[in-house]
């Protein structure tokens, strides 16, 4: 059965920071974006237009 853990949004902050570094090495990028395929989805609300009165 598939595991139910999920990134924290610190570890995910840290992650993005590790991806978007140009300096970061091949195994650091590669840790951090498996941990950001964990990372829960993020809901979006529908914005003013679309909700109803």
């Amino acid at each position: 059965m598939a595991s139910q853990r999920k990134t924290s949004p610190r570890a995910g902050r840290a992650s993005s920071k590790v991806l978007r570094n140009p300096s970061s090495n091949r195994n650091d990028k590669i840790a951090a974006g498996s941990a950001l395929s964990q990372r829960a989805p993020v809901s979006k609300k529908p914005s003013r237009s679309t909700r109803t009165k």
